[in-house]
């Protein structure tokens, strides 16, 4: 039988890890956690390379080949999450490498998504930020007191299993729900209680769009300038999915310039974000630090499923192998 001595667990960023009680059946594994992502590759593979297991957070840290073939000593390769488009999977079934998944907890991404668009449509982070300072009530940016979603238009890139949940909250809050993707149909569109429509009538008539799209060569910068230009003026726009989906400099151009009135950002070109990045200094904004799928429960099921992986791969029968 196959046996794992050292696994190397990336990109704890809430040092949280080795804390969940799954790691107790375990005791035989050395488990070391590292906090920070590295990008320098040389660095990376020393890193890496003394581990014969490997449990990657998301897509923190990418596999390409040119990492793999680095790595002579790796047996197991586990991703957090069913699928991980950073893990080259063909590159670890050449190298012998057995590439798994883990299960996940319900879709926090979306409650993530309500969080900002909430926030930015009611003003939220100026108004706490206000009575802290002292002051009872804020002037918001937008010179106005803050809006409700109620009877608004809600415009989903993307209707697929989050994008579908999104609707129905949408649906609670009193919310029109249009869509579109390339591949959306009207039936399914109605399924989800929205209503197909183009790409350009969904940014002209949408108070809020929101994207929930897989990151592809058809779907980078799918939001450009042209796109955002179609916006209404006080309309905002949130990312959860993939910061590439929206074209940066557009985005930082029409919120400097007041023409879209906010942006929800939980995703980005360039993770994490460096300190001096300008996006933090971007206005009318409520940036998080891709928290969607960051929570007690989603973790818990993450490191369940990672010690559920290492202890099948041990018996000689791998679970939930991606290919």
């Amino acid at each position: 039988m196959p046996s794992l001595s050292r696994l190397a667990i990336l990109d704890d960023y809430q040092g949280v890890t080795l804390k969940a009680e799954a790691w107790q059946g375990l005791p035989d594994i050395e488990k070391v956690t590292f906090r920070d992502t590295l990008t320098d590759s040389a660095k990376l593979v020393a890193r890496l390379l003394p581990f014969d297991g490997i449990l990657a957070m998301r897509e923190r840290t990418p596999f390409p080949r040119a990492l793999i073939e680095k790595l002579p000593n790796l047996k197991l390769l586990i991703t957090t999450g069913e699928r991980n488009r950073g893990i080259d999977a063909p590159a670890c079934a050449e190298r012998g490498i057995t590439f798994c998944g883990t299960s996940s907890f319900g879709a926090p991404t979306v409650e993530i998504t309500w969080g900002l668009i909430l926030n930015l449509m009611r003003g939220l982070p100026q108004h706490a930020e206000s009575l802290k300072q002292g002051r009872w009530q804020a002037s918001l940016e937008n010179g106005g007191v803050g809006r409700t979603v109620e009877g608004k238009t809600l415009g989903i890139i993307g209707l697929g299993k989050l994008g579908a949940k999104v609707a129905n909250v949408a649906a609670a809050f009193g919310m029109k729900t249009i869509a579109w993707s390339k591949n959306l149909t009207a039936q399914a569109a109605t399924a989800a209680g929205a209503t197909l429509v183009t790409k350009e009538e969904l940014l002209a008539q949408s108070d809020v769009v929101s994207l929930h799209l897989i990151l592809s060569d058809r779907s980078r910068g799918i939001v450009g300038a042209a796109e955002l230009a179609l916006m209404k003026p006080g309309a905002i726009i949130v990312n959860t999915s993939r910061g590439p989906l929206i074209d940066q400099a557009a985005l930082l151009a029409a919120l400097r310039e007041g023409r879209i009135g906010g942006a929800g950002i939980d995703v980005y070109d360039q993770e994490p974000l460096p300190a001096d990045h300008v996006l933090r200094r971007a206005p009318r904004t409520m940036l998080l630090p891709h928290l969607g799928y960051v929570s007690d429960e989603n973790f818990a099921a993450y490191f369940r499923g990672a010690v559920e992986a290492i202890e099948a791969w041990q018996a000689g029968a791998p679970i939930r192998v991606i290919t």
